[in-house]
């Protein structure tokens, strides 16, 4: 039996104008900036500079979804994953092409979209529902499985204003949600909650998945998407450059990764103090590889380039696991290491000592940070690697594997007594 097409997309392209007031309106918030633009005098754009300006956030996107396919999309900072899947859900039009959607759209984009502060969470779930699509009746019906699933039942009655982004982000996913949408659209919302709740929608999307509904996932975190995807599209520069099975997509998105900022990072690396140019992976022989045998020590080569100078700054290596757990971190501060003043081109090598993680893949993510303080000087995604072990893996043993001293010591006095009391000879 062929199934039905849920989403046919066809030469998406959305074109924005940076910095550029004279734009046509594509949403109620565009239209309410552009008036307050023009009350300070900044409503026109100087001539001749508009295609300077022009930034095409997605270009040319065509693919076709069938119904109660979980996809994927994926992609770096800026490659056009949102603006995709605000184009999916009507919230902003293409520059050109067109989106065909059939069914029922339940979309989740931001933390508390759609969402009133001064309201109570009782009160937005009626708003929220309503923006979706629900009548009074059905959100009426489905209000006690709503707070129930959100957790959130002894604030229920609080203006939302004073909720945290993990309440915000359970509440609203728990309406989206309870749609029961042919259609959910989910943009990384999920990396706010704990992980608890995060498999509870795991669960639920699967819930979901079994009905037939369609989900489209947006997220960095790589064991989501092969958690719950088994296709994927990845965006670059607002291109499709792949669109197919996972395991194969994340294995490109991950190489077009190298060396990008690291997902949590909100800074503009053009503002950073250092930009990490390269990375090496090798064993201790110097031998480049990327799958390392349990117990086996790591070479790692970082080049780099201060922009400035700097004095003694401080170098993390983190070892972070397919589902966003950082897993080891080595730090030349903890290690006693002073790099002493860094200006320029310059190589850091760090050996490991024996790889005790569990076998998984690695993602290292590198940090610069000022000696002493907090401030920021570089955060990027280095390289990938494995660890082989036909044993120790992350469902049976965790993080990694150190093996133990075991002693059993036999209670002489209580065998005695025990036997005593039977009128048995001890052992």
């Amino acid at each position: 039996m062929t199934k039905e097409i849920a989403i046919c997309a066809e030469g998406l392209s959305k074109r924005y104008r940076l910095g550029s007031a004279g734009t046509a309106h594509d949403s109620l918030r565009d239209l309410l900036a552009s008036g307050a633009r023009a009350l300070m005098g900044r409503g026109r754009t100087p001539r001749g500079n508009s295609q300077r300006q022009a930034f095409f956030a997605l270009r040319d996107a065509s693919f076709e979804i069938l119904r109660g396919e979980n996809v994927g999309i994926i992609g770096a900072n800026g490659a056009g994953k949102s603006t995709l899947l605000k184009i999916l859900s009507r919230i902003v039009e293409p520059t050109s092409g067109r989106a065909l959607v059939a069914g029922r759209v339940g979309a989740l984009l931001e933390v508390g979209t759609g969402f009133h502060g001064e309201l109570t969470g009782r009160e937005n779930i009626y708003l929220y529902g309503a923006i979706l699509g629900m009548t009074q009746r059905e959100i009426a019906a489905k209000f006690d499985a709503i707070v129930d699933f959100a957790e959130i039942e002894q604030f229920i009655d609080t203006p939302v204003k004073r909720y945290s982004s993990g309440m915000y982000v359970r509440l609203a996913f728990s309406v989206a949600a309870h749609l029961r949408p042919d259609i959910l659209l989910l943009d990384e919302v999920l990396a706010v909650g704990d992980a608890a709740f995060q498999r509870k929608c795991m669960n639920f999307a699967r819930e979901l998945q079994r009905q037939e509904a369609t989900i489209l996932f947006v997220s960095h975190n790589m064991f989501s998407i092969k958690a719950m995807c088994t296709r994927v599209i990845y965006l670059q520069s607002g291109r499709i450059e792949y669109d197919g099975p996972t395991d194969p997509g994340i294995e490109i998105y991950e190489r077009g990764a190298h060396l990008s900022v690291v997902p949590w990072s909100k800074d503009n690396p053009d503002d950073w103090a250092v930009e990490l140019t390269d990375i090496e992976l090798s064993d201790q022989a110097g031998k480049p590889k990327s799958v390392f045998d349990f117990g086996e020590r790591m070479k790692i080569r970082l080049r780099f380039n201060a922009r400035e100078r700097l004095e003694a700054p401080n170098v993390m290596v983190a070892f972070v696991r397919s589902d966003g757990v950082a897993s080891n971190v080595y730090a030349t501060d903890t290690d006693k290491f002073v790099m002493g003043a860094v200006d320029g081109e310059g190589t850091l090598e760090l050996t490991t000592s024996p790889l005790k993680l569990v076998a998984e893949r690695y993602v290292i993510h590198v940090l610069f940070r000022m000696r002493g303080t907090q401030r920021l000087l570089c955060a990027q995604v280095g390289r990938s690697f494995h660890v082989r072990h036909e044993e120790f893996d992350p469902l049976n043993y965790g993080v990694f594997h150190e093996g133990g001293e075991w002693r059993l010591a036999r209670a002489r006095k209580f065998d005695e007594d025990f036997c005593e009391s039977r009128n048995v000879a001890a052992p």
